[in-house]
């Protein structure tokens, strides 16, 4: 009997897998029928076997737009209580460590940006380095690298990058406390030096975009969004830095299994006990990886401030919407078995999303609910949403982020030509740059999910609720 066939149906929008083998805890997926018949077999095999992990409480859940991944499903979340031998795994983390969206208000009307469109491509695309191995100008020291490991954003605010306000409209307010850069390995360091302020490659992207509905006035209102108006998203992490991290961690955990007396039925799902040394290190690291993604993030946003400032006659401002982080695991409090537990809480690409009235929400959107941004293609719209009461039990208050892959990146390079790609969208009012036609193919709107479904799938499962959509009218790609 293949995997999907012991998830079973509890509503629409809802397929749970009682637990069976060594799964310790169940197995559910929020999803449509459709959308849970198009994912691949893996993504329930590795569902599955996530629920074997050491310490897993409650469930483990796929988002509406799980795909295949290392260790975890893309759309992945687990949360281990460390009081049971909890342990942490760097597959369920992810390499691009924190990867993540920020969206920014610009005050402008479409036909403002539209008139420009072209030329602001150019300069976007001139301003923002991307695709593999990309450099910036922002260049640090050792000394450097470490207080940007420690302090995030908030170093990057404090460096030149940005105004403080920004960081009321960060998670942890831009600074994930408890880094540790001595865990860092010299060869993460050494990758990062010169990638600060720079987008990369794959999905990453940064985009201009105009609210085209908005579903939720007053919620949009408390955002400082509003129909017609054009915002910029930006879609990028923690670069080579985190890919070592996750890189070498997983590999450590690997090697160190035996010693830990844990047996897995996957080595992607590599991990080590949270209370243990090497637990310990890893948490530190990646912690320094998130701040790594917010402070890349803050940088790549003063740069855009700046071409904006030069192409519309010294406009200013553009404050932030919020950000949200994928790829990560936080510390968090959530109830389990009838009680209040600090628990560890897996999102591989997955985005948190608080219920309103949440103690970690900031007071400006406390009663909103975490705003959630989910990214489409570089073809489709995205969506700004935000969460609802009761998420805390489903999911773990997580929720999809982005699309999600249909197929996989050399599937779509057989399938798409990127010239044919690029000339397509820019006929259809989106105008593209990118430094590879490769890029271009492998992230063809054709290779994802139809974001709609996505988001009909999130708002059905009671994850999160629409508050606007945006289509792009400029995408900058690695």
């Amino acid at each position: 009997m293949a995997v999907i066939d012991t998830f079973k149906q509890l509503s629409e929008f809802e397929f749970r897998c009682n637990p069976f083998g060594d799964m310790r805890v169940p197995a559910v997926v929020y999803a449509s029928a459709s959308l849970l018949e198009d994912m691949e077999d893996r993504v329930f095999e590795q569902l599955v076997n996530t629920a074997c992990l050491p310490g897993v409480v409650r469930a483990v859940y796929a988002m509406p737009d799980a795909h295949s991944g290392y260790g975890f499903p893309i759309g992945g979340v687990a949360a281990v209580d460390p009081d049971l031998g909890g342990v942490i795994s760097a597959g369920g983390v992810g390499f691009d460590i924190a990867c993540g969206v920020r969206t920014l208000t610009t005050g402008l009307g479409a036909d403002e940006v539209l008139a420009v469109q072209d030329t602001l491509a150019d300069r976007l695309f001139a301003a923002v380095p991307s695709g593999v191995g990309s450099t910036s100008s922002v260049h640090l020291s050792e000394p450097e690298l470490d207080d940007m490991l420690s302090g995030g954003a908030a170093w990057a605010v404090k460096a030149g990058f940005g105004v403080r306000d920004d960081l009321i409209h960060l998670e942890e307010h831009g600074r994930m406390v408890g880094a540790r850069p001595d865990f860092v390995s010299g060869a993460a360091k050494k990758r990062q030096r010169n990638e600060m302020g720079t987008l990369g490659s794959g999905n990453h992207y940064l985009e201009v975009q105009v609210v085209d509905q908005v579903y939720d006035y007053e919620a949009a209102a408390v955002l400082g969004i509003r129909e017609g108006e054009v915002l910029v998203s930006i879609h990028c992490g923690s670069r080579g830095l985190g890919h070592q991290v996750a890189t070498e961690y997983s590999r450590a955990m690997r090697k160190a299994l035996p010693s830990f007396g844990i047996t897995l039925p996957d080595p992607e799902l590599a991990c080590a006990p949270i209370r243990s040394e090497l637990g310990r290190k890893y948490l530190g690291a990646m912690r320094g990886g998130i701040n790594c993604a917010m402070a890349n993030r803050q940088i790549i946003t003063q740069f855009v401030r700046q071409v904006f400032e030069t192409t519309f006659d010294g406009h200013n401002g553009m404050p932030l919407v919020y950000e949200v982080c994928h790829n990560t695991c936080r510390e968090e409090v959530h109830r389990i078995n009838g009680g209040e537990k600090r628990v560890f809480v897996h999102r591989k690409g997955a985005t948190r999303a608080f219920p309103p009235g949440h103690p970690e929400l900031d007071e400006s959107i406390r009663d909103l609910g975490q705003p959630v941004l989910i990214g489409g293609s570089m073809g489709s719209s995205s969506h700004i949403l935000a969460g609802v009461p009761g998420t805390m039990e489903r999911g773990f208050a997580s929720t999809s982020h982005g699309a999600g892959r249909s197929m996989s990146r050399a599937q779509a390079r057989k399938k798409f030509k990127g010239r044919d790609v690029l000339d397509s969208l820019k006929y259809g009012g989106t105008f593209i740059r990118s430094g590879s036609f490769r890029g271009i193919a492998e992230e063809a709107p054709g290779a994802y999910k139809d974001i709609e479904s996505v988001i009909r799938s999130v708002e059905g499962a009671g994850l999160a609720r629409r508050v606007a959509r945006v289509r792009p009218v400029i995408s900058v790609k690695g």
